[in-house]
């Protein structure tokens, strides 16, 4: 529940595997929610085997495209071009999601004015799962 007098909130995200969540509309109704109009929203997840991006959120072909250049530049760890991983107790997509995280960021700053992120027109944000299996993610919206 977001009280809307704190400018902070948490967000459960659950994914079904690689790929990327969009999840601008959530962090746009907790920015309208809040009694500043301007400042910077601070969005944080809090994993290490996925992480956030803003990406365009007009063409699907973009998330696939990414998809793609991320799966070829990490393959799992059982892709002989990998042998020299040597984390593999969480199975063959838990390094490579550490690697793609590490590439990436777990923090992004957006500025606000006047109750509104400043994104630009085809910007969303998206939580960038790079895990296999489904997880819960938690990401902190913080306005400051």
């Amino acid at each position: 529940m977001h009280d809307p007098i704190m400018p902070q909130m948490r967000l459960t995200i659950g994914t079904f595997g690689q790929g990327l969540y969009e999840f601008t509309r959530e962090a746009a109704d907790f920015v309208r929610r809040q009694p500043a109009e301007e400042g910077l929203l601070t969005v944080f997840v809090r994993h290490t085997s996925c992480s956030l991006i803003i990406q365009e959120n007009a063409d699907p072909d973009v998330k696939r495209d990414l998809d793609a250049f991320f799966a070829r530049l990490v393959p799992p760890s059982s892709d002989p071009s990998m042998d020299w991983i040597v984390h593999r107790l969480e199975g063959p997509d838990d390094m490579p999601a550490h690697i793609k995280a590490a590439l990436t960021q777990t923090s992004i700053g957006i500025p606000v004015s006047q109750g509104q992120m400043l994104l630009g027109t085809w910007q969303g944000i998206y939580l960038f799962e790079h895990r296999d299996k489904p997880h819960r993610r938690e990401i902190v919206l913080h306005l400051s």
